[in-house]
């Protein structure tokens, strides 16, 4: 696992976007596993503009989403292909053919997904956040890390922390679908971002604690490519001579 540190959330989204643009131009078509939240917002606005520039083109780019909320309005600017669209799709030459979420039809056969993504040749590069609670994608503490593509009530601190984006706590859903831990680790490569003081504590736990279901993330100590791209409020707390 290998840990960059930048000085601030501008600086780390600088270098996500350059990542995921170098790892695009090596192959002749790429599979992006996208995350969303604040931390990514900045990374598909500096992907946009790069875009513009002419510096990367996503025609060849396949898109597959982490998660998306099961308890809302398919067209509430907060469901997950909504931001995407707003932040990144409609903005660049992507077929829209090509973008893919969880199944959240309410029969739907959650684990479906994962033999979609292995069917189109895997993930070559996973877009993961951390939550402060140490959940990536929608993976609770205490989910199996051979856990596939499932249903999941969403935790109380999961729900807290995203009330930012709705009117109120009562209006975030409170299930969704998410990629498992195991469908995240069968991505060839993963990116891992935080920045922020709120998410010190969590990083030092995932980096420097045992791998445990109670973190989720610390199951990204068993994948051999890993990057973890962080800010220094986010780095605060870590022992900088273990890395």
């Amino acid at each position: 696992m290998e840990v960059r540190i930048f000085k601030d959330k501008a600086a780390l989204s600088d270098h996500i976007a350059d990542f995921v643009i170098e790892e695009i131009r090596k192959k002749t078509s790429f599979n992006l596993g996208c995350a969303t939240g604040s931390t990514y917002k900045g990374v598909y606005e500096r992907l946009v503009k790069k875009h513009n520039e002419g510096r990367v083109s996503f025609g060849k780019v396949r898109t597959f989403n982490l998660d998306e909320y099961l308890d809302i309005n398919k067209d509430h600017p907060e469901a997950y292909r909504n931001y995407m669209s707003r932040h990144f799709f409609d903005h660049v030459d992507i077929n829209i053919a090509n973008t893919h979420f969880p199944p959240t039809d309410e029969h739907a056969e959650y684990e479906s997904y994962d033999g979609f993504i292995a069917s189109q040749g895997g993930i070559d590069l996973q877009l993961l956040g951390i939550g402060t609670n140490g959940h990536i994608a929608f993976n609770e503490p205490g989910t199996p890390f051979t856990q596939k593509t499932h249903k999941i009530r969403l935790a109380d601190a999961t729900r807290e922390a995203n009330s930012r984006f709705f009117t109120s706590l009562s209006d975030v859903p409170r299930y969704a679908v998410t990629m498992g831990i195991d469908t995240i680790l069968g991505a060839k490569r993963i990116l891992l971002a935080a920045s922020g003081k709120d998410k010190a504590a969590i990083v030092k736990t995932f980096l420097e604690g045992p791998i445990s279901e109670r973190v989720p993330a610390s199951a990204l100590k068993k994948h051999d490519d890993v990057v973890v791209v962080l800010d220094e409020a986010a780095a605060q707390d870590i022992e900088r001579k273990h890395l």
